[in-house]
Formats: structure tokens, C-alpha cells, sequence
């Protein structure tokens, strides 16, 4: 999930459907102020049951955690199901970037990622969503009459990649719809 300007409200509407016992990882990319001491990945902690975790690079990705980027750190992620941390160059004026993060995980899993652009004032996440898609995955923009910036989800929109556009709790109860179903294809 990527957002940016209004992005933590929408980010914590989601999160707030998420039981304890969530069956999938959830990685985040919100644009921070570079100087962020983790403070953002605290005061999202305070808003949802799943443990919220700034990563280090090379952690290993678990289900039903809540990673956050560092605040100038890309977070990417690796096909042994780790996360790797960038300072390489901005992207789109960003970093962390979320083109960076979903296009990484276009690449390492494919068809099950869920790339979500929230609120926010620039394009950043737009473009890769493409390719989510591609690699068969689910894109989902946060319905650009509910974001406090819909600068963001218009353009990810505007791109044609997008399957659904929901309000946030939308999002949150779409979530737990495949984190169910995904539930169920393991233990068959």
C-alpha cells in the first residue's frame, strides 16, 4: 500500500479491519519528511492489532505484520521473501518510492500481490501499478472522492491499470475477503 498526502488516514481506516490473526503481510510505503525517527510506523501502531515493524534490511517478510519504509530507505521486496532497504535515487521526487516497492514485488511474487495507492499529491505508484497488473496481480486505488489529496489515486486510475476503486474501510473488507480465501487455499 502506498500513500502520501492524507494517506495515514486511509492507511488506518484499512488497517482498523484487520483481525489479529491476519493471514497476510501488509508493506507500506507512506512519503515521510526524511528526518522521521520512526514516529509514523508508532502512531500507526496505535491504530491497528497486527504488529507494526520498521524494517531492517534483509527481515523476513511474515504474515500478519505491518512493515513500514524508513523514512529515506526504498523498501523493496526479494524473492526469498525478504526485504531489501535502497538509498539509491528518488523516485518521483520520493523515497521511499512506491513505484519502487510494487514494481520490486511485480517482480519477486507476481500474481498474488495487492498494490493499493491511497491519497496523496503526486503520481508516485501510478506507473507500476501497470506492473502489478501485468504479473496478474490486484490494483486497487483508494476512490478519489474519499481522499483527502485524490491527486494520487486519479493518476493511478487514469493509467487503466486500476481494478477497483473502493473507499478505504472498502478496502479494509476487500482485504480480509482474500486474506480468507487465501487462508482456505493453504490449508487445502
Amino acid at each position: 500500500m502506498g500513500g502520501s498526502a492524507g494517506g495515514f488516514d486511509a492507511l488506518a481506516a484499512i488497517l482498523l479491519a484487520f483481525p489479529p490473526d491476519f493471514a497476510l503481510p501488509a508493506l507500506v510505503v507512506q512519503h515521510l519528511h526524511p528526518s522521521d525517527d520512526a514516529s509514523f510506523a508508532r502512531r500507526l501502531a496505535r491504530t491497528t492489532r497486527l504488529p507494526v515493524v520498521e524494517p531492517c534490511d534483509k527481515e523476513r517478510i511474515e504474515r500478519g505484520r505491518v512493515y513500514t519504509a524508513p523514512a529515506n530507505y526504498h523498501m523493496l521486496v526479494e524473492r526469498n521473501e525478504t526485504i531489501s532497504l535502497s538509498v539509491d535515487q528518488k523516485v518521483n521526487w520520493s523515497r521511499p518510492s512506491i513505484d519502487v516497492l510494487f514494481e520490486s514485488a511485480a517482480r519477486a511474487w507476481g500474481g498474488p500481490v495487492i498494490a493499493v495507492i491511497l491519497s496523496g499529491a503526486s503520481a508516485d505508484g501510478a506507473e507500476s501499478m501497470r506492473a502489478v497488473k501485468d504479473a496478474g496481480g490486484l490494483t486497487i486505488a483508494q476512490e478519489p472522492a474519499s481522499a483527502d489529496s485524490p491527486l494520487m489515486p486519479r493518476a493511478a486510475i487514469d493509467t487503466g491499470a486500476v481494478d477497483e476503486a473502493l473507499r478505504p474501510e472498502e478496502i479494509g473488507r476487500r482485504f480480509l475477503q482474500l486474506g480468507s480465501r487465501n487462508a482456505e487455499c493453504e490449508r487445502a
